[in-house]
């Protein structure tokens, strides 16, 4: 599952991982949207932008959490947004990813993180 309030930035997520033969059950462009989509969906892995409108990705984070703690979830941030970083990996996140995206980085974040 993809969640991030920029359509272009879940646009460029989906194709690279497409690409590596995932299946993206869901999007979500907020936080809220995102716990919905969850517990709908159950996905093996979520990439969670942490700035978006509403719920905010680390609100999130501790909703999907809180509902599954065996929730796989890499954050994205921008450069810069270190301290939401270590917020976000303290509540749970497995790892993070810097915007804009590498390709290769985003390959074996979501490789290693599927792995756990």
């Amino acid at each position: 599952m993809i969640v991030d309030d920029a359509a272009f930035m879940r646009m460029m997520l989906r194709t690279i991982l497409a690409e590596q033969g995932h299946e993206i059950v869901a999007e979500a462009a907020n936080g809220a949207e995102a716990f919905q989509a969850y517990v709908a969906h159950r996905p093996d892995l979520v990439t969670m932008d942490i700035t978006m409108p509403e719920v905010d990705g680390i609100a999130a984070l501790k909703d999907i959490r809180a509902t599954d703690p065996q929730a796989k979830i890499i954050m994205c941030s921008a450069v810069g947004q270190k301290a939401m970083v270590v917020e976000a990996i303290a509540a749970g996140a497995k790892d993070f990813l810097v915007k804009p995206f590498q390709q290769e980085r985003v390959i074996a974040s979501v490789n290693k993180v599927l792995e756990l």
